[in-house]
């Protein structure tokens, strides 16, 4: 379980997030979503520790976030950003290989059994055979997949996710979130990411969290947070709402208001 208690964070002297309370039970799948600037990917850094946060708490499990190391926290989660770099040299199992390093003391390589954990996360993101391949002559698609398969290797029990579909085709998008939906029924993945379409967030989600100006303007299952008029409210749009699925309704947006 992921709880966060009244979490607050800042850039220089603006309020990004105000008072940010939420529990994730473990094997959900929670998708973040909101207007541009609402403070989404923060809440992210946030939880990770990529920014700091000044007041507040998050726990993992019984653990206060704050109390982990780094070699610790990255045993219990891992992040994939928006955009991902690597070497130009640097092949996909390679990459794998870096999501070992939480598990190792910086002076022992590789041996057997994380042989066996890269070969598990290559096989179950169906990138074993691009196992030689250098990542950055990857597509859009296959390349989120060899970073997911580093993520895997590390064996969290949370993932987090910025924005996964970005700069990918529609086919790809679909692609990369069967993946990861597929990923959290056979493992008991926690995920928590960020997504800005609607739609595919009633889809893959378990709970939808809705964040407006910092703070959360509603949480829980789709069908109840997704609303016409949360959705007029929160992005000033009109839109229609279908039940094609009885707890992942379709959102029609009409028009700008």
């Amino acid at each position: 379980m992921m709880k966060l208690q009244s979490l607050n964070i800042r850039y220089e002297d603006r309020s990004i997030i105000q008072d940010f309370s939420l529990e994730v039970q473990p094997g959900e799948v929670i998708s973040i979503i909101g207007p541009n600037g609402s403070g989404k990917s923060t809440i992210l850094k946030g939880v990770s520790r990529l920014i700091p946060y000044d007041m507040g708490q998050v726990f993992i499990g019984e653990d206060d976030l704050k109390s982990l190391s780094v070699r610790q926290l990255s045993r219990k989660l891992s992040m994939l950003s928006q955009a991902n770099a690597s070497p130009a040299d640097m092949t996909v199992e390679e990459l794998v290989s870096f999501g070992r390093m939480p598990h190792k003391k910086w002076y022992k390589p590789l041996d057997e059994q994380d042989a066996l954990i890269m070969e598990w996360a290559l096989q179950l993101t169906g990138m074993d055979r691009y196992r030689d391949r250098l990542v950055y002559s990857l597509s859009g698609g296959e390349a989120q997949k060899a970073w997911l398969a580093m993520a895997l290797a590390q064996r969290p029990a949370i993932l987090l996710l910025d924005e996964p579909t970005t700069y990918l085709d529609i086919a790809h998008q679909l692609d990369v979130l069967e993946l990861v939906k597929s990923l959290n029924r056979e493992l008991q993945l926690t995920v928590i990411m960020v997504l800005h379409d609607l739609n595919h967030a009633s889809t893959y989600s378990d709970k939808v969290c809705v964040i407006h100006q910092g703070t959360i303007k509603a949480y829980g299952p789709p069908k109840h947070v997704l609303t016409t008029e949360l959705i007029r409210e929160v992005y000033g749009v009109e839109a229609e709402i279908e039940f094609k699925e009885e707890n992942h309704p379709r959102i029609h947006v009409l028009h700008k208001i």
